[in-house]
């Protein structure tokens, strides 16, 4: 399934790391795709949304959609 949200807060390649790393621990054959300028990470993923949002909140960064 895939999952798109805009992403607040996103200013280098350590924040994608970031938040590449926190979807992955979730579920680790997760596919992480980052536009830092569009504030957009899309996820290929089995998880819930709301899990994958909050695995990213978790890391310090805002999900707004």
């Amino acid at each position: 399934m895939t999952h798109q949200f805009t992403v607040e807060g996103m200013t280098c390649g350590h924040c994608e790391a970031a938040v590449t790393r926190a979807i992955k621990q979730l579920d680790a054959a997760a596919q992480v795709s980052i536009d830092r300028a569009q504030k957009s990470v899309r996820v290929e993923s089995g998880q819930p949304r709301e899990a994958l949002a909050a695995a990213i909140r978790e890391e310090g960064y805002e999900v707004l959609a």
